[in-house]
């Protein structure tokens, strides 16, 4: 349970990565689980994932969430309801290169251990990184 963070740099402007990471319809191609991502009624999403849990058979799973857009800051903030309290923020900065992004995402949960929460945020990043530098090309 706890707090976690991390940072990447991001080969795109500031403007387009908050731009593509703004259109919640782009959550499943950077989200590695996630296969639909719906946005309805304001600032609720119902999205979809495939998973593979270890006592359980493969599956495909649908829930809601939230996710704001917060253009004063660039930054997003999500949560889902539920008993682990699961919420977090990306915020989009300048890179040392005008051509560069600064992402960092911030994750707060009462349910996962460190290591596996590390992981998770580790894979987001490298999914957004690739996913919106792909775009650029």
């Amino acid at each position: 349970m706890g707090n976690y963070d991390d940072s990447i740099t991001v080969a795109v402007s500031p403007e387009r990565l908050f731009s593509y990471l703004a259109d919640v319809q782009n959550l499943p191609r950077y989200m590695p689980r996630l296969t639909s991502a719906r946005p309805h009624d304001g600032d609720r999403v119902t999205v979809t994932a495939h998973i593979d849990p270890p006592d359980a058979p493969e599956q495909d799973v649908t829930s809601e969430a939230w996710i704001r857009v917060v253009e004063e800051g660039k930054s997003l903030e999500w949560g889902a309801p539920g008993p682990h309290d699961y919420r977090g923020r990306l915020h989009v900065a300048p890179g040392d290169d005008p051509a560069n992004s600064r992402l960092t995402v911030e994750l707060h949960t009462e349910s996962t251990e460190g290591a596996q929460v590390d992981h998770g945020l580790e894979e987001a990043l490298h999914g957004i990184k690739s996913a919106v530098e792909a775009a650029e090309h």
